[in-house]
Formats: structure tokens, sequence, C-alpha cells
């Protein structure tokens, strides 16, 4: 074989040509999927807020309130990707390809896209603190924003050492729901917090579901999200103890609301997601049931908020 002109056997190297990112990349990056986990926790905050609120509406302020909770959680997706893509972490994975891990976009593109949604969350949020007039609250939203990036961000990011969970739990869960509520009507009563409690079941659920499914590809990458900390077997428990709690506390809003075990109905998405999770092998079985978790946490949300206000 004669050398080419590069000097190498067989002449130039084939180039790697990576496709750049398409506006469809773009909103695959913004995992739409989860963003039922936005939208339950408004929802429930604003069905509690309904009873304390005299028979009104905060329309205004709900739609701030989604606002905020949509442009973080889209904030978060594209902060996750740029900082596992730099960290290499998504060079092992097995589901949909990144921007960032990929090399579709540049990463300082995917991190100024993921600044902007924070920031808008934040003009969205600085807009609710005025109208409710309760101005400390500027304080939570920032500790919202920082606690998002640094999820996988930083140096020592939490998400890597098995903390995601009680991040999405507290944040997603417990701040959402009960904030919504207060930004309305000054104040938080039993059913927000119950309610806020099983919005972060629900986001820990997915988070865990999707985690399930890189156990492997992250233990190479040194990824030690709590699925990787407790193995597949535990974590799978833990999924299914963290879809089946929210159907205990509806247990209490069944009781004091008539149209409350409607939200029962849920179980026919939420109890396919457990099964494929308990006895999955592969990561299509494993996305199937983020999705079936993700569309049961926006039911659940959606229809309990009704029976509440309703």
């Amino acid at each position: 074989m004669q050398p080419g002109k590069s000097g190498r056997p067989g002449g130039q190297a084939p180039r790697v040509v990576v496709r750049a990112a398409t506006a469809r990349d773009w909103i695959g990056g913004a995992r739409l999927r989860t963003l039922p986990l936005a939208i339950a926790p408004v929802a429930l905050g604003t069905g509690a807020a309904h009873l304390l609120s005299d028979g009104g509406w905060h329309w205004v302020r709900a739609l701030l309130a989604l606002a905020v909770a949509i442009f973080l959680q889209v904030g978060v997706n594209y902060a996750n990707d740029y900082s596992d893509g730099v960290r290499g972490t998504d060079k092992n994975r097995v589901g949909p390809s990144r921007l960032t891990g990929s090399g579709a976009a540049k990463p300082r593109t995917v991190l100024i896209v993921a600044l902007v949604f924070f920031g808008l969350g934040g003009l969205a949020g600085l807009a609710l603190t005025v109208l409710s007039g309760y101005y400390w609250l500027l304080a939570v939203g920032a500790v919202c924003i920082v606690a998002a990036y640094l999820y996988t961000g930083g140096k020592r990011p939490y998400g890597y050492n098995g903390l995601g969970e009680l991040f999405v739990f507290v944040f997603f869960g417990l701040v959402a729901t009960t904030g919504t509520t207060f930004t309305q009507v000054g104040t938080v009563n039993i059913e927000s917090w119950l309610a806020g409690v099983a919005a972060g079941l629900f986001a820990c659920a997915v988070l865990m579901v999707n985690n399930i499914r890189d156990i492997h590809q992250d233990t190479l990458s040194a990824k030690r999200t709590l699925a990787v900390l407790v193995g597949s077997r535990r974590a799978r428990i833990l999924f299914a103890v963290f879809v089946g709690v929210p159907y205990v506390i509806l247990i209490f809003f069944s009781v004091f609301y008539a149209k409350a075990p409607l939200v029962y109905f849920s179980l026919l998405s939420a109890l396919p997601a457990i099964l494929i999770t308990l006895t999955g092998k592969t990561a299509p079985e494993f996305i199937l049931a983020l999705k079936l978790t993700s569309f049961t946490a926006l039911v659940f949300g959606v229809t309990l908020a009704a029976a509440i206000a309703f």
C-alpha cells in the first residue's frame, strides 16, 4: 500500500463530521417530557390557594408561577446537558443523545441557553414577587436558581453524590407547590403541603427511573446517583414507593373532597410504570416508564387540583 500525502498508509484519516444541532435537537434538549413536573405542582398550589381566596382566582399570579416553574425546568435540563457533556458523563449514555455530549452544539452555546431560561424564570419570579408584595421571596428564587445549576454543575455537583432526589423533592415538590399557594393568598394550608409532598415524590420517581436506566453508564462515569449507590433492585423498589405514596396521601383528600377519589383513575398509567420499572431490562422500557410516570404526575396533579378547587 502506497503512503498517501499525509505520510500514513491509506492517506488522510477519515474526518468525523458532527451534524450541527437543528431546531428539533434544541427542542429535544429541553426534555419536554419533564414539563409535567413543573405544571403539576403549580396546578396543585393554585387549587389549594382557591380554598383560601374567598372564591376568587389569581390567574396572573398563577400563570407567572407556571412560567417560573417551566423556565426553571427547561433551564435545569439545558444546564444538565452542558455539565454532563463537558464532564464526559454523556459519552456512555444509552438514552437520547445530548447537545453537548454528541458535539451537535458548542458547550458555551448550551450554557448560554440554560442561563437565558434561568434569567426568564428570574424575571417571571420578580414580577410575581412584586404582585404578591413579599420581597423576601427574591432570596428563595435565587436559591432555586443556584440549586438548579449546582445539581450537575460546579466543582462538586450534588447530583453526582446521590442527592438529586432530595433536590427535586424540595424544589419541584414542596417549594413549587407551597410557593404557588403563598404568592396567591399569603399563607399555606395543609392541602398545599400534602399536595407538595405528592408532587415531589412523582418528581423523584421520574429522576429515579431515568437513573436506573443509566446505572451502568453512570458507574463508569463516576456519577454516584442514588440508583448507583443503592443498586438496581433497591432503586426499583424506591421507584415503586415514590409512585405509590401519593396515592396514600390521596386518601386524606378523598375523605374531605368528594371528587378526589376520581384521581385514582391515574393508576391506569401509574401501575404499568411500576410494573415496567420493576421488571424492565432495556433502555426503551425505562424510557417508556419515565414517560408514563411523567404523564401520571400531570394527570394526578391537575385532577386533584380540580377536585380541591371545585
